[in-house]
């Protein structure tokens, strides 16, 4: 949706759980010496500035990275994505990269990213980010229509995320009909698909249509911090992963129990399943 700003939101718990995962899927990748390519539906601005006016109006990041920011004991799982952000600034946090900026720093010279990202300002703002970046191209599209345009990438591997704002109920709907599709043109590729927790039924029905689809390996990992339904808007979120790195199960289940402390003083839940096998 037009009207929405990642800013506002920008290093908040979803965010932690998004990055954190996206971080290892990149770093497995790199396992291999052949390049990758790293695809992003919905962009947003690429990073941003924890002081600004829309992130002091929610300050999310509170609740969220600045939790991590000062953590002593860090799990293996959770240090190549706080190195990113300890990156992005100096002694005090004051800025958050977002999906493109951490990719950015992760990927290697042979590997490749090709953002999108519709909102005009923050579409500017993410161009700008990465001028002259012959690594990075970035298009003013609706990521999900062009997406089939994308696949199967000539590097035939690569990382697919998937994370609208689902402030238009279709949306929950768009991203399973886009994610069915995106796999039949590409069924080698790992997808990240993330989800918020704000009506636990729609999530579920959402999710069970991935789960109906045939497709097959298909892991759920979900940190929610309030019981569902706790309080106004999202509880929880969770990134449900199709092709997952043979890693990713076991670095998770070290990841969420440490999240869960920082960020809810062990008063959230979260699970970790396939929701299909292989």
């Amino acid at each position: 949706m037009l009207s929405y700003r990642h800013g506002f939101h920008a290093g908040n718990f979803a965010d932690v759980l998004k990055h954190s995962i996206v971080s290892l899927i990149i770093q497995a990748l790199k396992q291999k010496d052949k390049p990758f390519v790293y695809i992003d539906t919905h962009a947003g601005a690429g990073k941003y500035q924890l002081q600004s006016e829309f992130a002091q109006k929610t300050a999310e990041y509170q609740q969220g990275i600045a939790r991590l920011w000062q953590a002593n004991s860090i799990p293996e799982a959770a240090r190549d994505y706080l190195a990113v952000v300890r990156a992005e600034n100096t002694a005090q946090l004051l800025r958050y990269p977002g999906s493109p900026q951490l990719v950015r720093r992760l990927i290697r010279n042979q590997d490749r990213m090709q953002l999108s990202e519709l909102h005009s300002t923050d579409f500017s703002s993410l161009q700008q980010l990465f001028a002259g970046d012959k690594s990075v191209s970035v298009a003013k599209e609706d990521g999900l229509q062009t997406l089939l345009k994308k696949l199967p990438p000539i590097q035939r591997r690569g990382l697919v995320l998937i994370d609208p704002s689902y402030e238009v109920k279709a949306d929950y709907r768009k991203v399973i009909d886009s994610l069915i599709k995106a796999y039949q043109h590409f069924a080698n590729g790992c997808y990240a698909l993330w989800y918020p927790v704000i009506d636990r039924q729609v999530t579920e029905t959402m999710l069970q249509r991935l789960a109906d689809s045939g497709i097959r390996r298909q892991l759920r990992i979900e940190h929610c911090v309030k019981a569902d339904g706790a309080v106004r808007g999202m509880t929880g979120s969770g990134m449900l992963l199709i092709n997952p790195p043979w890693p990713l199960e076991e670095q998770a289940n070290s990841l969420l129990p440490w999240l869960n402390q920082l960020l809810t003083d062990n008063q959230g839940h979260w699970q970790i399943v396939w929701q299909v096998p292989e």
